[in-house]
């Protein structure tokens, strides 16, 4: 039997409905435990997430590891542990009464994580809860919009061909490049490409494998990578946020694949791209010469400078253990697993002016602003209560928001947890539900 024990670092993470909501959207069947005060965490004296504690029938503890695991190192001891307490006449296989899998909500849509507008009436969208990409047209107010196209058969595999036999596992991030929509395929640790043409899909990074240590030599495809979450198209260059390793890795041309910034460790560390350190990065966005982080665990915003020197500093946040719901500037911030980030670059009647960062602090379920060159925040959307209203920025609810798109003066969100995509107007300064057909 496995038993989750979910003992949370955020507050948000604390609260059941939301780590119900995430016990579906990953699709885990086992029971999971609330130990939201640290009850189990002490008495098993755990020290570090993940942590595995083997129990066996009769209530002892038989060992013990912390750290991400590979399961299949814990088979033979798994194999032999069963064969003893099964001669023993230990074992019940019967079923523990009263546990029920959560079900996942029906709808067009399923736990949307990921966003990307194109040509201004082209909304692509990582249904990621139902393993497949959708493309809508979008109606000329901007507030409904027409599912054209579905890229996926919607089933969760790895399996390249025709659009529609396709097959994705929880893709997340899109990036696009001329005829090409890359993918995040985040279950199946690989980028995928769509040519939206001739309507095809192929791998072209990843082996579906999940990268284990600092293996990176061979062709892109035959490289292990670990949770592609989000991708940044420059010309011929694809950034990819690894935010199972911690990097931020780039793919040139299809044909070189590897590590660009981050050593890996999971801590905030400014300075030289390749001695600087990242935490679960979960979002990429250009503008002006810097690729900007969602630097998800640490609740901070990160940027690289893409010029000759190439290091990587802190915009806001100050670590793993320093988040909140704080509006100001500098150091005085804090944010709650940002996930989400889209860039506004200056008009042309704005010479001078710096970019805008809007960020989605998912945790926070809230949709703030970041002025790059003064370190400001300020909270754009979102009560920060969660939940589905529409109506006046300051009163409208999301739940969990994680992904952004701009499209003139309208920002578009992926309102995850709530199963929809909202739509931000800025002149009206109000939300409102995108219709779907």
């Amino acid at each position: 039997m496995v038993i989750g024990v979910h003992s949370a670092k955020f507050p948000s993470e604390k609260q059941t409905e939301n780590i119900r909501a995430a016990v579906m959207r990953h699709g885990i069947h086992h029971p999971v435990v609330n130990d939201a005060e640290f009850i189990i965490w002490d008495h098993y004296a755990v020290r570090a997430w993940p942590t595995v504690v083997l129990v066996d029938p009769v209530g002892k503890v038989v060992g013990q590891q912390a750290g991400e695991i590979d399961a299949d190192d814990f088979i033979p001891l798994l194999d032999a542990m069963i064969a003893d307490f099964d001669r023993q006449g230990l074992l019940n296989r019967g079923p523990i009464p009263g546990l029920a899998p959560e079900t996942a909500p029906g709808g067009l849509l399923r736990y949307p994580s990921k966003l990307l507008i194109h040509t201004g009436d082209r909304l692509y969208v990582a249904d990621t809860g139902h393993h497949r990409l959708l493309e809508m047209q979008l109606s000329l107010d901007g507030f409904s919009g027409e599912i054209v196209r579905v890229f996926g058969a919607g089933e969760p595999g790895l399996r390249d061909g025709p659009v529609r036999q396709a097959q994705f596992h929880a893709p997340r991030g899109l990036a696009l490049h001329g005829p090409v929509l890359y993918v995040a395929d985040t279950e199946n640790h690989a980028v995928r490409a769509v040519n939206l043409v001739h309507e095809q899909v192929k791998t072209v990074a990843g082996t579906g494998r999940k990268g284990v240590g600092r293996r990176n030599q061979g062709s892109p495809t035959e490289i292990d990578l670990r949770s592609p979450w989000a991708l940044a198209a420059l010309g011929e260059v694809l950034f990819i946020a690894m935010a199972g390793s911690h990097q931020i890795w780039v793919l040139i041309e299809e044909q070189r694949l590897g590590v660009f910034a981050g050593s890996g460790a999971e801590a905030l560390v400014d300075g030289p791209r390749g001695e600087a350190a990242f935490n679960q990065p979960s979002d990429l966005a250009y503008a002006l010469g810097h690729l900007f982080v969602a630097d998800a665990e640490a609740s901070a915003i990160r940027a690289i400078s893409l010029d000759g020197d190439m290091r990587v500093f802190t915009l806001v946040g100050q670590g793993l253990f320093e988040f909140g719901d704080v509006d100001g500037k500098g150091e005085m911030v804090r944010l709650q697993h940002p996930t989400g980030l889209a860039v506004a670059l200056p008009d042309g009647t704005g010479e001078g002016q710096p970019p805008l960062l809007y960020l989605a602090d998912s945790y926070n379920h809230k949709i703030k602003t970041l002025d790059p060159t003064s370190g400001e925040v300020r909270t754009l959307a979102g009560s920060g209560v969660p939940g589905l209203m529409d109506g006046p920025f300051l009163h409208a609810q999301f739940f969990e928001p994680e992904g952004l798109a701009l499209n003139g003066r309208r920002l578009y969100i992926a309102d995850t947890n709530n199963h929809q995509i909202r739509v931000a107007d800025l002149e009206s300064r109000t939300v409102r539900t995108l219709a779907l057909v």
